[in-house]
């Protein structure tokens, strides 16, 4: 049994971390959230940390509260094999996405870092590039990792999260 653990272990260490945020604001949250993780451990990989789950106002529009939650999953794939994969879960979980403007939605699944690449391409652009603008990404993130380094501004998440003037609430739920 001590080899099995060895060899798992040895295996998680050459894995990928990849850093998502999850956000929803219809629905049966708590189900929709549940059920988002389970696909997410089947279709990406193993979620290795957890914040807690948040209740945020939303960003940029007039809305219910949100649910944010951010994890850490250790992935084999690729950031361009995750992202389809995140974007087929939030359709599983019954998003429609009616517009590029922020709108309520059933589940939104957002690439937050992988690893410490750096990508920017008309698909994928990586570390998300409004995460320090927003306490509803940075408070759940620095719960998990609050000295993940940006890899472009070479800031700590903790240090972000204090420069950050978003003064929406984020409030755990209890």
């Amino acid at each position: 049994m001590r080899n099995i653990v060895v060899i798992i272990a040895a295996n998680l260490e050459k894995m990928n971390d990849v850093f998502i945020l999850l956000g929803g604001n219809l629905g049966d949250k708590s189900k929709i959230f549940e059920e988002t993780r389970k696909l997410i451990g089947e279709r990406i990989g193993l979620i290795t940390k957890q914040s807690s789950v948040y209740v945020t106002e939303p960003w940029g529009f007039e809305s219910e509260l949100f649910w944010n939650q951010a994890l850490i999953v250790k992935t084999t794939l690729n950031p361009h094999e995750v992202l389809p994969q995140t974007q087929t879960i939030e359709k599983m979980m019954g998003r429609v996405k009616k517009s590029d403007l922020y709108e309520a939605r059933v589940m939104d699944i957002d690439l937050l870092f992988y690893n410490d690449l750096i990508i920017n391409t008309s698909m994928l652009t990586l570390p998300h590039p409004k995460m320090g603008d927003r306490k509803f990404v940075l408070i759940p993130l620095n719960e998990i990792a609050p000295d993940k380094c940006h890899p472009v501004s070479g800031l700590k998440v903790e240090e972000m999260l204090k420069l950050c003037s978003d003064q929406l609430n984020v409030e755990p739920i209890d």
